[in-house]
């Protein structure tokens, strides 16, 4: 059964990675999949590999926001994906002491004003219906502090807490629109990939980084992606306002203290 036949659905930095997986099996599930990327090169290679449409969209920028509504003006379903750690150039300093504002701000701008955007995006594409799901993909960062990553962390809490005002806003408003939050954790996307390396130690440094999961393996980028689908589904229609965590059982117990 195509569970999201003839929905609109529009997912955000989706060249890669978890984004990706997501515009694959809503395609997959039947859905008119608008993927969309800074990356415009990886961003059309992926959508011409999963049968989709592609749009370049800087999710910073409010006019690539407004040129999306006039392309899309009607969506049943948005997916916040895009985000930064604010290593991708780099390591640089991101603790409370020695991050620079500027450090800051460049990640808060990608993951929470990108957020931002893209829900008021979302409740202007969805409000002539008065249905839809919005999903934002925060992190477990964001239920627990990061020492060596605060910004990513501050960030991704905010998006947690947004997705609940947006998820109130729409209720008070009468409509049916939701608006949920997912949290994944060590989930292998192509971020991990520089601490992975390649070679005969691979192997051990996967375990090592997932010593403290308890399933004791990383998740993959298609396990949110299922969860994505029933949340964006009409089975999940009394579903709005919560958060869901893909961890392996992370947050389960103690390990979900960083070291």
């Amino acid at each position: 059964m195509q569970r999201l036949k003839n929905k609109t659905c529009v997912v955000t930095g989706a060249a890669r990675g978890i984004g990706r997986a997501i515009a694959a099996r809503f395609h997959d599930e039947g859905a008119i999949v608008i993927l969309t990327d800074i990356d415009a090169v990886s961003g059309a290679a992926a959508a011409a590999e999963i049968g989709c449409r592609f749009e370049p969209l800087d999710v910073r920028e409010e006019g690539d926001w407004a040129r999306l509504a006039g392309i899309v003006p009607v969506a049943d379903v948005v997916v916040n994906n895009a985000g930064i750690t604010g290593f991708e150039g780099g390591m640089v300093p991101h603790d409370p002491e020695h991050a620079s504002l500027a450090d800051w701000r460049a990640v808060h701008r990608v993951n929470l004003d990108g957020t931002f955007l893209g829900c008021r995006y979302a409740i202007g594409a969805m409000r002539g219906t008065g249905t839809g799901s919005i999903l934002n993909i925060s992190s477990r960062s964001g239920l627990v502090g990061i020492p060596g990553a605060a910004a990513y962390a501050a960030s991704k809490a905010a998006i947690r807490n947004h997705s609940k005002t947006v998820a109130l806003y729409c209720a008070q408003q009468g409509w049916q629109i939701r608006c949920n939050s997912i949290h994944p954790a060590a989930i292998l996307t192509p971020m991990w990939e520089p601490m992975l390396g390649s070679g005969p130690g691979r192997e051990a440094r996967m375990q090592a980084l997932v010593a403290d999961t308890p399933l004791r393996r990383f998740g993959m980028p298609e396990e949110v992606a299922a969860l994505a689908v029933t949340l964006a589904s009409d089975e999940a229609t009394y579903v709005t306002g919560t958060e869901i965590h893909v961890d392996g059982g992370l947050l389960a117990g103690s390990a979900a203290s960083p070291g």
